[in-house]
């Protein structure tokens, strides 16, 4: 890169012409700290930490805070967001000086978002290649050469994967006519639907929507000369110069269940780089680590939130998939890549599937380390939580979006600040970390709606419900009940016009509603120090530079909701289950005033701690007898009910009392479960 600099007439930035300046200590650290991003070169972390072995830019600027933010998180950490920011000033240098376009996680970003027109796509795919491009096209022309494919499918999740794809597609049907080249993936599935514009296809054969597996095996077969073009399935194609949408296949999509394992034996993980970009919990988890993505379901199982796009196929149809396949694949994955780490990449995961899943991977053993995205609903029990833990569970993404009952009943979320506050404290409480996505700018939203939103996140904070959260803007989509109907919400289409190509994210004003924009910056500022335990005392006015209102929220508002819940008696078909071991047993007699009373002591062995449990001795035998079945394992979890029953067998009366009993209540918190 440095090199390619000398030969180009540039003026740098004050900044640019810094990291320039230091290119030999850029050449001399580079090696070693992709290593270290590797994980391959741990002990480098002291050197980095040091702050005398990395050259430094103006991204370090940000970190006047970092033992603060990082204080708790250890060297590794520490050294992993520097070399993350030594990364990022590279970035910034060949951004300025080679390719505007670059980026480590996205490329040219700008020109896949709400693209119109494919105007400006296409003028800069048909400019000379950067380095960056040369570089892509190279390696795509080494693994063309090594497996001689005849179709190439470019999967476009995100407007910042498109220009590389098409790039991709660009060089194969300049160089390998004879390679048909599929375009597919969320990108399409959500921004192309109204496709027209037929220069698209001077870089792909085909753009495919929605599931995959069914389109694609068709259109080989049309390939193959088995199948004419109006039988291909949900795919455009470019036929006399015009655009056409074929779909008159009468095969079904490929069900969830049989759709098979992804394979990633292929990729090389251990080359992946881990960062850390932001101190922020949860946003390290995408960036850090290696996780292995699946899916547990197709769709949402709720699928009515207004700002969605519940309107496609992606989230109306829900499928989900049994615990046993899933585990299969997760077993089989596992096997693939040496990695025990999972991000289960549903929009919401169903809580009736996660407890089966839970359930599946603890019976067969399994070490498993996952995360997920779910709904903040109330079948999300402190117990479900405490299972989902022992499972191997160790984050949780929600939706609390707009925190205010009105325009949470709205966007018909299905869920109250109330019940967001149970569900996560309960997450919180097993031992799993809690990231809320929060939303500020929904039709109607006033300012003293964003005052008071903002007052619940800080009390969320406060009790320590949520560990980790982010703000977004609402954006206005057309698939989405607000871009269909604009009018039953209160707001006003304004544009884009459609040219042709995408068509999704629209433009819309918001008349009964606050100024959205001035909130942005004090919104992150104030969360972004709520996450590390700061200015939680701090009126909220303070992180604002106009003047708002007070809240209206009463400051024990979230408390008191905790405090408020009360757990009624079981119902009759909950699942019974004990995570603890089997303990010892051993009986004695006891003086109850004038009478001596046989006992039973029960031993028990837990990771932590060993406790002991006094109860009668036929207690003490039912529980002996009852303990194994409890056990996940080769029985089936035992029902409520069934519980109920085995105690009155044994000659026991009044289980209700025996429920609410403290002895009951001692085996609830040391690993007795009600599901």
């Amino acid at each position: 890169m440095f090199g390619h600099l000398e030969t180009l007439d540039l003026e740098l930035s004050e900044n640019g012409y810094r990291i320039y300046a230091l290119q030999q200590e850029y050449i001399k650290t580079i090696d070693l700290v992709i290593r270290f991003l590797q994980n391959k070169n741990t002990t480098l972390a002291h050197a980095i930490c040091g702050r005398s072995y990395l050259p430094e830019a103006s991204r370090f600027a940000q970190i006047e805070d970092l033992d603060w933010a990082f204080g708790t998180m250890g060297i590794q950490d520490k050294a992993r967001h520097l070399a993350t920011l030594y990364l990022e000033d590279l970035g910034d240098l060949i951004t300025e000086a080679i390719d505007p376009f670059f980026g480590f996680s996205r490329y040219a970003e700008r020109l896949g978002r709400t693209a119109t027109h494919f105007d400006e796509l296409n003028q800069s795919l048909l400019a000379p290649n950067s380095i960056i491009t040369d570089m892509l096209v190279k390696l795509l022309q080494q693994k063309i050469e090594q497996y001689k494919p005849t179709v190439v499918c470019l999967s476009v999740p995100f407007p910042g994967n498109l220009f590389g794809a098409l790039k991709c597609g660009q060089f194969i049907k300049s160089n390998y006519p004879d390679i048909k080249v599929v375009l597919g993936g969320g990108y399409a599935n959500t921004e192309l639907r109204s496709l027209k514009d037929p220069r698209v296809f001077d870089f792909v054969d085909y753009v495919s929507l929605d599931d995959g597996e069914a389109p694609l095996q068709i259109l080989i077969e049309h390939l193959q000369g088995t199948r004419t073009i109006s039988e291909l399935k949900r795919t455009y194609l470019r036929m006399e110069g015009k655009v056409v949408y074929c779909n008159g296949a009468k095969e079904k999509d490929i069900a969830q269940r049989e759709v098979g394992t992804p394979d990633y034996s292929d990729l090389l993980t251990d080359e992946y780089l881990s960062v850390i970009e932001v101190a922020n919990p949860m946003h390290r988890l995408w960036s850090d680590g290696r996780w292995n993505k699946l899916t547990l379901a197709h769709g949402c199982y709720w699928g009515k939130c207004s700002f969605c796009d519940i309107s496609l196929d992606y989230i109306k149809n829900y499928e989900p998939v049994s615990a046993s396949i899933l585990c299969d694949r997760i077993e089989e994955i596992i096997k693939q890549t040496n990695q025990n780490g999972f991000h289960f990449v549903d929009e919401a995961a169903p809580p009736h599937l996660l407890r089966d899943l839970a359930l599946e991977i603890i019976r067969r053993k399994l070490t498993v380390v996952w995360w997920t995205n779910i709904r903040f609903e109330k079948y999300f029990t402190p117990d479900l939580s405490r299972l989902l833990k022992a499972s191997g569970c160790i984050a949780v993404a929600g939706g609390l979006e707009v925190a205010s009952d009105r325009l949470l009943a709205m966007m018909k979320k299905g869920v109250t600040i109330a019940q967001v506050a149970r569900v996560a404290h309960g997450f919180t409480d097993a031992g799993i970390m809690v990231h809320a996505y929060l939303m500020y700018g929904f039709p109607t939203q006033t300012m003293q709606e964003t005052v008071d939103a903002l007052e619940v996140v800080r009390q969320l904070f406060l009790n320590e419900a949520l560990q980790s959260g982010f703000w977004h803007r609402f954006a206005m989509t057309a698939h989405s009940p607000v871009g269909l109907n604009p009018a039953q919400f209160k707001v006003e289409r304004v544009g884009p016009g459609f040219g042709g190509f995408a068509d999704n994210d629209l433009y819309h004003e918001d008349p009964t509603g606050a100024d959205h924009d001035l909130f942005s910056d004090g919104l992150s500022k104030s969360l972004f120090n709520f996450m590390h335990g700061v200015g939680l005392e701090f009126p909220l006015s303070k992180w604002f530079e106009f003047k708002t209102p007070k809240t209206t929220m009463s400051p024990n508002y979230i408390e008191r909701h905790l405090n408020d819940e009360k757990e009624a008696l079981p119902k009759e078909n909950a699942l019974i289950i004990w995570l603890g071991n089997l303990p010892e047993v051993a009986f004695f007699e006891a003086k109850q005033g004038s009478k001596t009373v046989e006992m039973a002591e029960l031993e028990f062995c837990d990771k932590k701690k060993d406790w002991h449990l006094h109860v009668t001795a036929q207690e003490g035998n039912w529980l002996m007898e009852v303990f194994p079945k409890l056990i996940i394992g080769e029985n089936e979890p035992l029902p409520y009910f069934e519980l109920k029953k085995s105690y009155e067998a044994g000659g026991l009366t009044n289980f209700d009392a025996f429920v609410k009993s403290r002895k009951f209540n001692e085996l609830r918190e040391n690993g007795l479960l009600i599901l």
